[in-house]
């Protein structure tokens, strides 16, 4: 891992992610709806706040793991407020905004592959590198939004049947990864997009109105709790710099 200033993946790695991916759907949908300052204000704020974090990221010497995941949380909660611009406010509808962000996404990992030669992250270890790497995961946390939305809404299967789809499809990934010889880069950025329309029902379902199917929880609050469940987890898992080491089976390198 040296040089790298991206986390090693463990289980930990995925609980963090997931609830961050939470987190951003509930503080996107505080700042656009319960402070009504819209979609697209609310898309220029979390830009900005994602630009300083990508910023500072790509200047720090080492990995930091608060930095990494404010980042991180900073890519869902744009993702949640532009993806939500795209769809509502422009009127292209989930289907066209999930696909409009897969080709985008796409075209990502393709340049990527293309300028770098692969897109593992045990290979983030230069500016470029991480540039794509972070370009990729918006892109990614803005489709995941859309495809959460479009599993609730349009396909019908409201909160909880889309998060127990997202579920078992991650399921899957994980039991490929401790018993198939399936690339594990391909694996990872398949876990990473599916864990973001996860997280995006689940927030909903937390903040929606009971009318709706949610739970109607103050999204302030829900945002605060997740974000100190977060907190918690960082300081625990990357204590003094270490790294704790978690996986779900031991699958050979």
């Amino acid at each position: 891992m040296a040089g790298l200033k991206v986390p090693e993946i463990t289980l930990v790695f995925w609980v963090i992610k997931i609830l961050a991916t939470t987190v951003g759907e509930t503080a996107g949908d505080a700042v656009s709806m319960s402070m009504n300052l819209g979609y697209l204000a609310g898309t220029v704020i979390f830009t900005v706040l994602f630009l300083v974090a990508v910023s500072a990221q790509v200047r720090s010497d080492k990995f930091r793991p608060f930095l990494y995941w404010a980042t991180i949380i900073t890519t869902t909660t744009a993702g949640t407020t532009l993806a939500d611009y795209a769809d509502r406010s422009l009127g292209i509808g989930y289907a066209g905004g999930s696909s409009l962000l897969l080709g985008l996404l796409l075209a990502s990992f393709f340049v990527w592959h293309r300028t770098l030669g692969t897109t593992a992250t045990g290979a983030i270890n230069s500016k470029k590198a991480e540039l794509f790497y972070w370009v990729t995961i918006m892109f990614s946390q803005t489709l995941g939004t859309a495809l959460g939305d479009w599993t609730v809404d349009t396909a019908g299967l409201g909160y909880d049947g889309s998060a127990l789809i997202y579920a078992g499809l991650l399921a899957l990934l994980a039991a490929a990864y401790c018993w198939t010889a399936i690339s594990r880069t391909f694996l990872f950025w398949a876990a990473f997009i599916l864990s973001r329309p996860l997280g995006a029902v689940v927030g909903d379902f937390l903040d929606k109105p009971v009318s709706a199917g949610g739970l109607e929880f103050s999204r302030y609050t829900a945002t605060m709790v997740l974000l100190a469940a977060i907190f918690a987890l960082v300081s625990f898992s990357y204590r003094k710099g270490a790294y704790v080491k978690a996986s779900a089976c031991s699958r050979p390198s």
